[in-house]
């Protein structure tokens, strides 16, 4: 076996490569052996519990074999997270749309959304950038996401994201529609070389804002980065240095760049499935309806909750597990979102 290859330290990125995917599959072996045996241990309880006409051992194990299909759910959804970067760790960006203070507060509830449900899941969030509105809210944010799968579980996010409410800025207490822009692009290793030429950038730098820009604005710190040829801009304002600053930037960029070239492989691997429906890369993809009725539904899956509070706190598992499977099986996401 290569991980008992003493030559394979030889090369750690190599190693800590292969001891991940090694420690991937025990984990999933691990997890499929105990969702066996647990199964069969019940199955023998059922025929036991017949057998001695004992009513309660068999409602018992009944009830654990029900039990398990929350975990069979989740174990389905991993074997969808194998692209090429899902394991990674991921930037998520939130930008508001048109329509001022309304706009902006919901690009806020949108970024309070993700960071909790990065926190749910035990992953750990950093907020690189915040651009905050005039009024309420922000214009914009960029934050990075850590922990195993971050990409693959929140790569069906990018997209349109609609909110319907009262507003609360509204003295007449009118009803709102607002829109806002989520992006998702994953973090790249060293062993994926992307070149930049920096004739084909344009690097600017500007005092940093939000929170806790009160002890970094003294200086032009913070660092947007636009490359020319496909209008992508990336910013990073989260170090007191320019310097830090900029390397991240530039980590953002080559970033956004491969997921670019990751999308389009997708869509020419897909373009049969694509040709027959209208939800594309980047359009609106879910709604949030909070007045006059409680309800979030995705435009793509169907997948719906009657309660939003619950989703805006970070519940988003559902509506992920049900894009995921369609992405894969061209429909069969709901099938998986409605074991819940």
């Amino acid at each position: 076996m290569r991980a008992e290859d003493s030559a394979l330290w030889d090369d750690p990125q190599e190693a800590q490569k292969l001891m991940r995917e090694r420690q991937s599959l025990e984990d999933n072996i691990n997890a499929i052996n105990s969702l066996s045996q647990t199964l069969e241990d019940n199955v023998e309880l059922i025929a036991m519990g017949e057998d001695e006409g004992d009513d309660a051992i068999v409602e018992e194990a009944e009830a654990a074999i029900r039990s398990l299909k929350d975990e069979i759910a989740a174990r389905q959804i991993d074997t969808l997270l194998s692209g090429e970067a899902d394991a990674n760790d991921t930037y998520l960006e939130v930008h508001a749309g048109a329509g001022g203070t309304e706009s902006q507060d919901w690009a806020s509830m949108l970024l309070r959304m993700y960071i909790r449900w990065g926190e749910r899941r035990g992953m750990k969030v950093e907020v690189l950038e915040v651009h905050d509105g005039e009024e309420a809210g922000i214009k914009s944010a960029t934050i990075l996401i850590k922990g195993h799968n971050a990409y693959g579980w929140l790569k069906t996010e990018s997209g349109v994201h609609r909110l319907v409410r009262i507003s609360p800025f509204d003295s007449n207490a009118r009803r709102h529609t607002s829109f806002a822009s989520v992006w998702v692009y994953p973090v790249i290793d060293e062993t994926i070389e992307i070149d930049i030429p920096e004739s084909e950038v344009r690097i600017d730098t500007y005092r940093a804002s939000g929170a806790g820009g009160q002890h970094i604005n003294t200086t032009d710190s913070a660092v947007r980065i636009t490359h020319l040829p496909s209008g992508i801009v990336v910013q990073c304002q989260k170090e007191r240095s320019q310097h830090k600053n900029r390397a991240t930037a530039w980590d953002m960029l080559r970033a956004r760049l491969y997921e670019e070239e990751l999308k389009k492989r997708e869509e020419a691997a897909s373009a049969t499935e694509a040709s027959k429906t209208e939800i594309g890369w980047g359009h609106q993809i879910r709604s949030y309806v909070l007045q006059p009725y409680q309800l979030v539904k995705d435009l793509r899956t169907g997948t719906e909750s009657t309660n939003p509070q619950d989703v805006l706190d970070g519940n988003l598992d559902p509506f992920m597990r049900a894009s995921l499977s369609q992405r894969v099986s061209g429909g069969a996401g709901e099938a998986i979102a409605d074991i819940d």
